[in-house]
């Protein structure tokens, strides 16, 4: 089992941490960043088995922070954590502090209010089988905005986020299904955008797509930062270096380094993150 990090009481008080600017978000320039998410000495198990084994990192405001590492490290679980999607998984515990601006998300009672601000992008696209008009609707209604015009405008809005309204916007009553395999991606991710998150989880988006979809889907996640703080788990390092800011390498349940994405892929201060950024393993 991985031995716990040994810190001082300031890095294990997050409010005290909170108000310093660690490594991990340092910006190119020297400047520094709001932090959008405070995570603490965080332990998450499967029932008897750990899986994550205490992490501590900070996530930037309006910066794409990349989650990266081999199959089975861990850093789905970590992104699931963020808005407790993990919660629907029974026998699952977790241990520390995750706290969103000056919120701890495991003290909020109502999960829904966490989920309408932390947003949740799956790696294979799951559009529902509605009309493309109600897939974006959907979680306007839910939240309990009848108003048609209302709705209409916001579709429409987020449509034009997602870079999907000029190729909808005369079939917005047509199946979802009908969308080609980015297409329905693209329609994901506008249906998270509908309800105004502050943040937006992306677990793979661009795994099954192709090179132009792809390539679609990492011009929108650049285009989005500008709105929204971006986490987005990959496998592809090229794709990690060309859309984030920030990066944690995960290994084995452990973050064993994390930092600008640039240092990261360049100047790595663990062996184990140049081995794997370098093909050595993973």
């Amino acid at each position: 089992m991985p031995e716990k990090n040994t810190m001082t009481e300031n890095e294990k008080n997050p409010r005290i941490q909170k108000e310093s600017t660690p490594e991990s978000s340092r910006l190119k320039n020297g400047e520094k960043s709001t932090i959008k998410i405070t995570v603490r000495n965080l332990d998450f198990f499967y029932g008897t088995v750990q899986a994550l084994f205490d992490v501590s990192l900070d996530i930037p405001e309006h910066r794409v922070f990349a989650l990266i590492g081999p199959s089975g490290c861990g850093k789905s679980t970590f992104l699931r954590t963020l808005n407790r999607m993990n919660d629907t998984i029974p026998g699952t515990r977790l241990e520390g502090t995750i706290l969103l601006d000056d919120d701890d998300i495991y003290k909020v009672k109502d999960v829904s209010v966490i989920r309408t601000r932390v947003g949740m992008v799956f790696q294979k696209s799951n559009p529902f089988p509605k009309s493309i008009f109600e897939n974006v609707a959907y979680g306007l209604r839910v939240n309990g905005i009848n108003d048609k015009s209302l709705i209409a405008e916001q579709v429409e809005e987020t449509l034009k986020k997602a870079y999907l309204w000029d190729e909808v916007k005369d079939k917005l009553n047509h199946n979802a299904y009908l969308l080609s395999g980015g297409q329905q991606q693209r329609l994901c991710i506008a249906r998270a955008l509908a309800v105004r998150p502050e943040v937006v989880l992306m677990d793979e988006p661009a795994s099954a797509l192709d090179p132009i979809s792809t390539s679609k889907i990492e011009d929108l996640i650049g285009e989005l930062k500008k709105d929204y703080t971006i986490v987005i788990v990959t496998h592809n390092m090229q794709q990690a270096a060309r859309v984030s800011d920030f990066t944690a390498f995960f290994y084995e349940g452990v973050m064993v380094e994390v930092g600008a994405t640039r240092k990261i892929f360049t100047k790595p201060d663990q062996k184990k993150t140049e081995d794997y950024i370098t093909g050595r393993f993973g």
